[in-house]
């Protein structure tokens, strides 16, 4: 079991056994991290983890649960506070997508998205502040995405759920401010992950048509961002939402 480290900053990524949230990890783990990696499966989360740790040489640790379970959030909590005894940084990335016009998805489709991607968040951050108060200059990064910020025909659902990720991001800075603690979002656009799998060659050929930067984002571009707002070179930005998305919100 890990032991707590005054050297290195202890830092929690929710949702980080693959895409976005792995490559967040690899990238803490790099810069005097020890990362906790986070994942619904308890063999999942230690496989991820061992693999970062040999990718990086950098230390990390797991806990697993399902962050649309309150209990479940809390428990992981608890187990970081026995372990570590406090938290750096916080990168709330655990989330779920499905497409669908309205009128079409499945009820359990859309309840199981803002148990998930908005009250997954809220719980996590609730469950996470008391840890973050005993922190050293503690940061949290909330992932939110491009479609919370301007929608699309067919992510009517998603996009109100990272909206709402958004709104919490927004109030919590202002709350967490004065006790020390920033909170800031990263809206990721299209990034090359397991979510677009399902774009043919149109339609991945019009994304990055339509995309300022010709081309479309990876993993690393958004971990790049979330690292730099947990660092001290972000010590005095708060409340921020950062596009990750090669200027296509502009």
């Amino acid at each position: 079991m890990p032991t707590p480290s005054p050297d290195l900053r202890v830092a929690l990524v929710t949702g980080s056994t693959l895409g976005i949230g792995r490559a967040v990890a690899v990238r803490l783990a790099r810069t005097g991290h020890v990362v906790v990696v986070h994942g619904r499966d308890r063999e999942r989360a230690a496989k991820a983890a061992a693999e970062v740790a040999a990718e990086t040489g950098g230390r990390t640790d797991t806990v697993h649960g399902d962050v649309a379970d309150p209990a479940a959030v809390s428990a992981m909590l608890r187990e970081i506070h026995r372990r570590h005894g406090r938290l750096d940084a916080l990168v709330i990335n655990a989330g779920g997508h499905a497409a669908g016009l309205l009128g079409m998805m499945h009820s359990d489709v859309v309840s199981r998205l803002f148990h998930v991607n908005a009250m997954g968040a809220t719980h996590t951050l609730q469950a996470a502040v008391k840890l973050l108060r005993r922190g050293t200059d503690p940061a949290v990064v909330l992932v939110s995405s491009v479609m919370g910020r301007k929608g699309a025909p067919g992510q009517a659902v998603y996009s109100a759920t990272k909206a709402a990720v958004l709104g919490l991001t927004l109030a919590a800075a202002k709350e967490l401010g004065p006790q020390g603690i920033r909170v800031n979002a990263v809206a990721p656009g299209y990034i090359q992950t397991d979510m677009l799998s399902t774009l043919d060659d149109r339609a991945r050929a019009d994304t990055i048509a339509a995309t300022p930067l010709g081309r479309l984002g990876t993993a690393g571009d958004v971990a790049a961002a979330a690292a730099f707002l947990l660092s001290a070179d972000a010590c005095f930005i708060t409340g921020q939402v950062i596009g990750v998305d090669g200027g296509l919100v502009l």
